[in-house]
């Protein structure tokens, strides 16, 4: 019997979702002069016409990477929600795994970007609406793991502050390993944290 052939638009979805991935490998890795539209087609085993058909230009691909790159980390931060721990360790816990976001390999491929927008008005445009977008998803899943009434503008500045200060970890991870200071770092916030934010009525702390 002969197979059947995968659907059209199943075979455009997984071909799509393939040069997004490669995107941000090459971003990640390589950084933003060789991430290309040739490069990651190339890296993605995709051919460039089919490549273009998807992405016109590579400011599109671009865009369209870290799009798909905040939705896959939003996702799997609902996913991680379940497994947090409840009571004084879960501050220290959301304290870290914000960290941990900050300092992988999304965050490297998004900075590249950063850097290469900051000089490039048209690029800027288009990245500045995903910023807000994603600094916004990040506060509100922030409040949701602490368990914090975020409506008391003391909390919102200090779950504001707790993400400043993880993505200035993270920016301090670029160029050497920083794990035993950030550790230290981690742990006396998250006691700052702990002492400092009033839980939700129905909060999980």
């Amino acid at each position: 019997m002969v197979a059947p052939r995968e659907p059209k638009q199943d075979r455009s979805r997984v071909t799509r979702q393939r040069l997004l991935e490669a995107t941000i490998e090459s971003l990640a890795e390589q950084g933003w002069g060789p991430t290309t539209v040739g490069h990651v087609a190339e890296r993605a085993g995709v051919s460039r016409g089919a490549t273009q058909h998807h992405f016109p230009t590579r400011e599109d691909l671009i865009t369209a990477a870290l799009d798909y790159m905040f939705e896959t980390r939003m996702g799997d931060a609902v996913a991680e929600e379940h497994d947090l721990p409840t009571g004084s360790d879960r501050t220290e816990a959301v304290v870290a795994r914000l960290v941990e976001y900050y300092t992988g390999p999304m965050f490297k491929a998004a900075l590249q970007v950063w850097t290469a927008a900051s000089s490039d008005p048209e690029l800027r445009a288009r990245v500045l609406p995903l910023e807000d977008k994603f600094g916004r998803a990040a506060h509100r899943t922030a409040v949701r793991h602490l368990g914090v009434d975020d409506a008391d503008p003391r909390t919102h500045r200090l779950v504001q502050a707790t993400l400043d200060l993880a993505r200035g970890l993270g920016l301090a991870d670029l160029l050497s390993d920083d794990s035993r200071r950030r550790g230290e770092i981690v742990r006396a916030w998250a006691a700052v944290l702990e002492s400092s934010l009033p839980a939700a009525a129905d909060g999980p702390r």
